[in-house]
């Protein structure tokens, strides 16, 4: 299937059943033109970009499942008879690999809806307009960045004006003719977009906003772009502002590590999650991660002694994990229906302290105030003045398993399984069938 034909398909989708009951026409005979004729239209069809987002080949889990197996390293190791993420697991990645297609195509289809709310914002509620303005921007930018991450070499490699990033759509697409003429911008201008996006959303968006995309959370993102730059100045910046509007309104690090995992609600740490329940929503990290007493396939992945080695002894972290089927699972992803955290404020923290360390500065707080809050919520001792090395290893054990791994190993110029962080193989394919359809315009990765 062609993009084009995928953007026009799904769009049809999401945007007739958001649209539908509102205006009582058949969901045969709505156009997109209906769909965004009307103020609640458009913040219906900007619903279905989180709907999109939260698809299970996107955030729903495998995005977060490829970076975990890309940097597995004997840490980690896939055992399911699934062949898609076993070409990731050993870095073999067919062009054609459908979960990487999905995935890619599921992103665009979101960045797609987004845009098309962008163009829509003349007829939203002048009250409301700024912040569906900025929720739109921001999901855009959130898939482009997941995206870059994964499908185009690393920021830390350098080269960045002249290395390929992603394809910038930043209209609705209308015809088969927009989709030939797509080709890749640079690793420069595409993270150049991100930023833009998401310093504009930044701005116009409300502190709080449910359970949708808010300032704190963009201040979350942009920290963690900045960070993968290496622009330390900048992700501390960000950091310390999420940090400091998050605990204003509310926010903070939930008692216990267990309690921050498979909740039904938003827990007080969480920025951002994927809303899942028995009637919406999917968790492909439950699925692949857990076992069939708790409704995930056969354990698909298994959790190694080399991983588990990293703990300290009484770290209540490594105590989530739980035995079963003759392996070790994470209990990060151990119940069904569960919410999926994309954001923790956790990692704000450890972010802070990192960039601190590294800029000899205590900006919003000293690098060991915000490194022992998290060890201590661990169950362990606090470390006085903490050097690069404990901050690194705290984030790796915080945040294991969430879908950080590759990045951090990207950024940080480390090896998995025997391979540089630069390796093309560490660097998922564009989908063959987006080659063709550019008619050869859209360049492949390298190494495919």
């Amino acid at each position: 299937m062609k993009l084009f034909t995928l953007f026009l398909v799904a769009s049809a989708v999401l945007l007739n059943s958001c649209s539908g009951k509102l205006d009582l026409i058949p969901q045969q005979n709505t156009t997109s033109e209906t769909a965004l004729s009307s103020d609640a239209n458009v913040k219906r069809v900007l619903r279905g970009a989180y709907d999109a987002a939260s698809d299970p080949y996107v955030l729903g889990g495998n995005l977060m499942l490829f970076s975990e197996l890309l940097a597995a390293n004997g840490e980690i190791r896939w055992e399911g008879s699934y062949a898609q993420p076993r070409e990731v697991f050993t870095k073999k990645i067919l062009v054609t690999n459908s979960y990487v297609t999905e995935g890619w195509l599921k992103s665009f289809q979101t960045i797609h809806i987004a845009n098309s709310v962008l163009s829509a914002l003349g007829v939203v509620a002048e009250k409301d307009r700024e912040r569906v303005k900025g929720e739109a921007q921001l999901m855009r930018a959130l898939m482009y960045f997941e995206l870059v991450q994964l499908c185009a070499p690393p920021y830390s490699a350098g080269n960045v004006k002249a290395a390929l990033g992603l394809p910038l759509v930043l209209s609705p697409t209308v015809s088969a003719n927009d989709v030939k003429k797509i080709s890749r911008n640079t690793l420069e201008e595409t993270y150049a977009q991100i930023v833009k996006d998401m310093t504009e959303a930044e701005a116009l968006l409300p502190a709080t906003n449910d359970i949708f995309l808010n300032k704190i959370v963009a201040s979350g993102f942009l920290s963690r772009v900045y960070l993968q730059m290496g622009n330390y100045e900048k992700a501390l910046e960000f950091a310390d502002k999420g940090i400091a509007l998050a605990t204003k309104n509310g926010y903070g690090l939930v008692p216990t590590y267990a309690e921050a995992f498979n909740n039904t609600i938003n827990s007080r740490e969480d920025l951002f999650s994927i809303q899942v329940s028995e009637q919406d929503g999917s968790n492909n990290m439950q699925l692949f991660w857990s076992v069939p007493e708790y409704g995930g396939r056969d354990g698909d992945v298994v959790v190694q002694a080399k991983h588990l080695a990293l703990y300290e002894a009484g770290d209540t972290r490594l105590a989530l994990f739980y035995i079963s089927n003759g392996a070790a699972r994470s209990g990060k992803w151990k119940l069904k229906y569960k919410n999926i955290p994309i954001l923790r404020l956790a990692e704000l923290y450890l972010t802070r302290a990192e960039c601190n360390v590294r800029l000899s500065s205590s900006v919003g707080d000293n690098p060991a105030n915000d490194l022992n809050l998290v060890r201590k919520r661990a169950g362990l001792s606090a470390i006085a003045g903490p050097s690069l090395p404990d901050i690194l290893h705290e984030r790796k054990v915080e945040l294991a398993h969430e879908g950080q791994a590759i990045h951090d190993l990207k950024r940080l110029k480390g090896q998995t399984d025997g391979l540089e962080y630069d390796a093309p193989s560490l660097v998922l394919p564009i989908p063959q069938r987006e080659i063709n359809a550019s008619e050869g315009i859209l360049k492949q990765n390298t190494g495919y």
